[in-house]
């Protein structure tokens, strides 16, 4: 279970393809504290640690993950959100999230606000997932508070703080992000499809 806080960021530092998988060797500060089959959010994404050498640990995607998410995208050199699994005596700064990215969605807008940022992103609504104004999405793996919730999109404002800690600083108009909707939300829009 994760809170959608990033601890670091880490860099693409190699991607090797063995048949439909794919291996990311990803260098971070925290690369060396990792163990073999430790979760680590990547983008929001959960994914097991398989070895761990000289500042970099290696993780590796399946077909089904690279389908579902931006990892595909990834070239070396990219930066990526990082987060371990919260400890049991942790604290939720964030909200509950679990590292299954539901779908991606499109940066459609990214306006500077004299002081934050406001950006809109544009997703299929045929997954029937949705947002609730001022509820919570995770973004990249990053929790954030929802406003302007739309059936098909919504947009969140970004404070300096996170632009500067996360790889949203990169993210631009076109570009693909991860998103994990939030947990109770899911529960609520599968018990309606349910009842009808």
């Amino acid at each position: 279970m994760f809170t959608g806080i990033i601890e670091t960021l880490g860099v693409v530092k190699d991607i090797k393809k063995e048949q439909s998988n794919l291996h990311f060797y990803i260098e971070s500060p925290i690369s060396n504290e990792l163990k073999i089959d430790q979760s680590v959010a990547h983008n929001g994404v959960c994914l097991t640690v398989v070895e761990v050498a000289n500042n970099v640990h290696k993780i590796t995607a399946i077909d089904e993950t690279l389908r579902k998410t931006n990892l595909g995208f990834l070239q070396i050199g990219d930066i990526v959100n990082l987060e371990r699994c919260m400890p049991a005596n942790g604290r939720f700064d964030g909200h509950i999230v679990q590292g299954h990215v539901d779908q991606t969605a499109t940066c459609i807008e990214k306006t500077d606000q004299q002081g934050s940022w406001l950006f809109t992103f544009q997703y299929d609504t045929s997954t029937n997932n949705i947002t609730v104004e001022k509820g919570s999405i995770t973004v990249n793996g990053i929790s954030l508070t929802v406003v302007n919730s739309q059936k098909d999109k919504f947009s969140v404002a970004i404070i300096p703080y996170t632009i500067e800690h996360t790889n949203l600083k990169f993210v631009e108009e076109g570009d693909i992000v991860n998103l994990e909707f939030d947990i109770v939300g899911k529960y609520v829009s599968k018990i309606m499809a349910l009842r009808d």
